[in-house]
């Protein structure tokens, strides 16, 4: 049998990288550290949370059910994905799709074992999460609305899971959520605007392509006008002695540069726009780790 060559090998690993990925999960999971340590405890001490076995626990299966998660939604786009998103679809082409789903039903089952280890409740909130990701990758990404409202609440699933797990609600920590619920539903729908063309050609419902383009723009532009309201609010309980503070100040600036982006109605202006939106919620992260250090000191 002929070994084949190391490039070749490369390729599989960096379409199965891709296809589960994998990089984006990296980032959830430093936004997961972040929040749950700078924002929801409120109380423990970094020593503490370093030895908390059962959050990092939490934490690495939720990485894993996301990873999983992005495996199954390739599998159910990969015919959208070809037209749309080419050089990784002949990267993920390397691999053969069994092996993808595989990884899918490992990945998944280490979770809950893992899950089993801390206890039932938390294996059933794995379960659920799991299902609705299969659920939506299966049928709800196809559906008008829906698909933009699933895929903000399962991005924000596991922030969730921490916030119980915490116990910290407050006015703040739910105007923060709202923040990023609104700035995930505005990404998610200028994307759509940008694979407006495939995603009819393969039945994927989307305000993009069910509405005219007035429309779909007037959408996004309230959403718009909601994320500045909520924006002001946040930068006026912080002030500006808070970095946190900053960040939601100079966000007005963020989303006003967005929406005259999408008002000049062009798809490098969209593009331009939906990167500025993802970039403005890393360096959130970002802001929220550098106010929480202060903070702690």
């Amino acid at each position: 049998m002929k070994k084949k060559p190391v490039i070749y090998r490369i390729s599989q690993l960096t379409g199965f990288l891709l296809g589960a990925r994998f990089f984006m999960t990296v980032l959830l999971a430093f936004a997961l550290y972040v929040s749950t340590f700078f924002l929801f405890n409120q109380e423990e001490s970094l020593r503490a949370f370093v030895f908390d076995f059962r959050v990092h626990a939490i934490i690495f299966c939720s990485l894993l059910s996301i990873l999983a998660g992005g495996i199954i939604n390739q599998f159910y786009d990969r015919e959208k994905d070809r037209l749309v998103k080419p050089f990784r679809s002949r990267l993920q082409a390397f691999l053969k799709q069994k092996y993808f789903l595989y990884a899918y039903l490992i990945l998944n089952t280490l979770s809950l074992g893992i899950a089993l280890l801390i206890s039932a409740r938390v294996v059933i909130f794995f379960l659920i999460y799991q299902f609705l990701m299969w659920l939506y990758s299966h049928r709800l990404s196809r559906m008008l609305v829906i698909n933009n409202v699933t895929f903000v609440a399962l991005t924000l699933y596991p922030f969730f899971g921490m916030l119980v797990y915490y116990r910290t609600f407050s006015v703040q920590i739910f105007m923060m959520a709202l923040y990023l619920t609104l700035m995930l539903l505005l990404t998610d729908i200028i994307k759509d605007t940008l694979t407006k063309k495939a995603d009819r050609l393969f039945g994927y419902m989307t305000i993009p392509n069910h509405f005219n383009e007035k429309t779909t723009t007037a959408v996004i532009s309230v959403l718009l006008g909601f994320t500045f309201g909520v924006s002001l609010i946040i930068t006026d309980w912080l002030g500006l002695e808070r970095v946190m503070g900053w960040y939601f100040l100079l966000g007005l600036i963020v989303l006003a540069a967005v929406f005259f982006q999408m008002k000049l109605k062009r798809e490098r202006s969209r593009s331009y726009a939906l990167n500025t939106l993802r970039i403005w919620i890393f360096v959130g992260i970002l802001a929220m780790l550098a106010d929480g250090i202060i903070l702690k000191h």
